[in-house]
């Protein structure tokens, strides 16, 4: 599958316009993320976590997942996003990321998914990335919400999972 995904390394300008990129949309507090879809291998409802002893903060805990151990992730706290004011567990999803991204069964919780968008390259915009090795933020997506006539531009923050995962040593 990392065969067809795209490098985001190269300049806007150097890809086509006619080029696109699929992510799964969701929400952390107020504000709006994306991963590549290739990254994700299903998206289940959340369940009882069990939490491990002297885990780092940012492991919320494992699963059972249809027979298979799963390691989940608190997004949250890897990328430092705020919690939303009266929220409740209600609608919680994890995305189970592709053993590809991760070497090992593991899920992020998220507070909810929104979509799958096909967004074209020459609406991402890659200019606001930092050149720091601990920047995971691969572009801003400008996702254009409402009807006819009186849409206005929603700003989705791109990140890599994987490089996130890698970085953390999570496996």
């Amino acid at each position: 599958m990392s065969d067809e995904r795209i490098n985001v390394r190269k300049s806007s300008a150097e890809l086509a316009d006619t080029e696109e990129i699929q992510v799964v949309e969701f929400l952390l507090g107020d504000d709006t993320y994306a991963v590549n879809l290739f990254d994700v291998r299903e998206i289940v409802e959340a369940s009882k976590i069990t939490p491990l002893p002297h885990a780092p903060s940012h492991i919320r805990g494992i699963i059972d997942l249809r027979g298979e151990i799963t390691t989940i992730i608190d997004l949250r706290t890897l990328i430092g996003a705020t919690k939303k004011a009266g929220s409740d567990t209600e609608d919680l999803r994890f995305i189970v990321l592709d053993e590809s991204v991760t070497n090992g069964k593991t899920g992020v919780v998220v507070d909810e998914v929104a979509s799958v968008l096909t967004v074209p390259i020459h609406d991402i915009d890659q200019s606001g990335r930092g050149t720091d090795d601990d920047n995971f933020i691969l572009g801003v997506i400008k996702k254009e919400v409402g009807e006819k006539g009186e849409s206005k531009k929603e700003l989705v923050i791109w990140i890599d999972i994987c490089g996130l995962i890698r970085e953390k040593g999570i496996r």
